[in-house]
């Protein structure tokens, strides 16, 4: 009793001399910005019931066909990946790379490391030539991600710094990017790009390019993009509003795609999960350019169909495309912290052929006790 009578003779703080503004302020604005916010609240009510779901980013948009076809993959000559593990919480490593007797390439050697924790990651490397990479993100939350690379290079030309920003929403994505910007005559090359699902199977989106590398040069150009996916297997836990709702790790799930550029072209893929250790991924990319002043018209198709085997230790992959190239990767694990990589690629219409070997080798400075002390820390399981 004696408590309540204390809170009620306490005083209210005495009003600013700013509040009668902010009062009048606030009366102002708010006859335009609550229709505003109602109708906005309406609206993403009105998209709940159609069963939107998370797209995904434009970057990855082909994300799927990228992991299964070799083009991020194949490599020739000899490679060795050697990998350090400093630290498992937060994840520290360094890695030494090299690389020799390429048909294409000289000789190199890169040394990277990696720091990462909840929310941070940072990756840096320096290669023999004194040419120095960066590369940072940052995650301020479950839907937003910023991002930094950034490469510093003796050769004219080849410094470059890219600054973007990732907004995932329940039902769209957006990405803003800026490569080399100057603040003072806003020159660089910029980007924005939008995916939205409009169904429970569709989205469409589109990235906007802008080349401004002079005040006086300003050219834009717009791609369009489409996105459709399989439906989730019946009887699947996973519901369509979520961002994994493609049901890919059920089987017979599939991805097309299908991209618009400038110039006449034209891409698009097909991704289908055959069973859980079967990927198989089809890209066609059509380029229809009309004759203009700069040179004639060119009509080109290229298919390439690829698939990727998944075994216990084991991966396998494996490629053709119509332009006579025929190409395999297989990367094998003797055990946990030691591969054998043997790929090639054979081009039948020019007669040409090129072989890779590998080795990846990765140890750990820490005891199996620490390691497993910092997992459980984690809440990891334990190595």
């Amino acid at each position: 009793m004696d408590e309540k009578v204390v809170s009620a003779s306490t005083p209210s703080p005495a009003p600013s001399a700013f509040t009668p503004y902010l009062d009048a302020l606030h009366s102002i604005h708010r006859p335009i910005t609550n229709p505003i916010a109602n109708t906005y609240s309406r609206f993403e009510k009105w998209k709940e019931g159609f069963g939107l779901y998370q797209p995904g980013t434009v970057e990855n948009l082909t994300r799927e066909i990228k992991q299964t076809h070799l083009t991020n993959f194949l490599f020739d000559g000899a490679r060795a990946d050697l990998t350090k593990g400093l630290s498992l919480s937060p994840a520290f490593q360094v890695t030494h790379s090299f690389s020799l007797a390429s048909a294409t390439q000289p000789p190199s050697y890169n040394f990277g490391a990696v720091f990462a924790d909840n929310n941070t990651l940072l990756q840096g490397g320096v290669d023999h030539t004194g040419s120095v990479t960066a590369r940072a993100n940052q995650s301020w939350g479950a839907n937003d991600t910023t991002k930094m690379q950034a490469q510093l290079s003796g050769q004219p030309g080849h410094s470059m710094i890219q600054i973007e920003h990732d907004h995932a929403g329940p039902h769209y994505s957006l990405n803003l990017r800026t490569i080399n910007p100057s603040p003072t005559d806003l020159t660089g090359i910029h980007m924005v790009s939008l995916l939205h699902s409009v169904s429970p199977r569709l989205a469409l989106g589109f990235e906007t390019l802008i080349q401004h590398p002079q005040p006086q040069i300003l050219e834009t150009s717009t791609s369009y993009l489409a996105k459709l996916t399989s439906l989730p297997a019946p009887g699947s836990a996973v519901p369509v509003s979520s961002p994994t709702s493609l049901g890919l790790n059920s089987l017979n799930q599939w991805i097309a795609t299908l991209q618009l550029q400038p110039q006449g072209i034209i891409q698009s893929t097909y991704y289908q999960k055959l069973s859980p250790s079967v990927d198989v991924g089809l890209d066609l990319q059509i380029l229809n350019t009309p004759a203009s002043p700069m040179g004639p018209g060119k009509r080109e198709a290229t298919a390439t169909l690829g698939a990727k085997y998944e075994f216990r230790m084991a991966t396998f992959r494996g490629q053709v495309d119509s332009q006579g190239k025929v190409g395999m990767l297989l990367e094998q694990r003797f055990t946990p912290a030691f591969a054998f990589l043997v790929g090639g690629e054979i081009d039948h219409l020019k007669g040409t052929s090129k072989i890779g070997m590998g080795v990846m080798i990765e140890s750990s400075s820490m005891t199996p006790e620490e390691m497993q002390a910092q997992a459980q820390a984690a809440g990891m399981a334990p190595m």
